[in-house]
């Protein structure tokens, strides 16, 4: 019982390490296709379409994660390389999507999530995270 509870304890800080990682260099990624500094955007200026389009892309990259967990069946080592290597591969996906919307619609993309009004196309391209989030995560299976 003990050896289980130590596996799933050992698991649950590894996929979360990795999770957290993954987050993290999602954060950057957006802060790239951004104009201006994207923390001081959404916790200083409070932007809600800066934030909208980061937390789609961490809700994103979770999905990755659990699907990664899901696949893995138990394999543990197995399942973190697949984690990272899918969750790299989302957030490729992610920020491609972003710069493929950015050139088929009028305007830049990155100006207008900075924009102080609420902007459609930010939902947009929120959704186009989390579909390809969904999608990366059921490529594991």
């Amino acid at each position: 019982m003990f050896e289980d509870f130590g596996n799933a304890v050992a698991g649950a800080l590894a996929y979360s390490a990795v999770g957290i990682a993954l987050m993290v260099l999602g954060f950057f990624i957006v802060d790239w296709l951004t104009p201006g500094k994207l923390g001081e955007l959404i916790w200083s200026e409070r932007n809600r379409n800066a934030a909208l389009l980061l937390a789609s892309n961490t809700l994103g990259v979770g999905l990755i994660v659990v699907g990664a967990i899901w696949a893995s069946e138990g394999n543990l080592a197995e399942g973190i390389v697949s984690t990272l290597v899918f969750g790299v591969i989302g957030l490729v996906a992610m920020a491609v999507a972003f710069i493929v919307l950015d050139l088929l619609t009028p305007g830049k993309l990155g100006d207008i999530v900075c924009s102080d009004e609420t902007q459609p196309a930010v939902w947009v391209n929120s959704a186009m995270h989390l579909a390809l989030g969904g999608v990366i995560a059921m490529a594991l299976s």
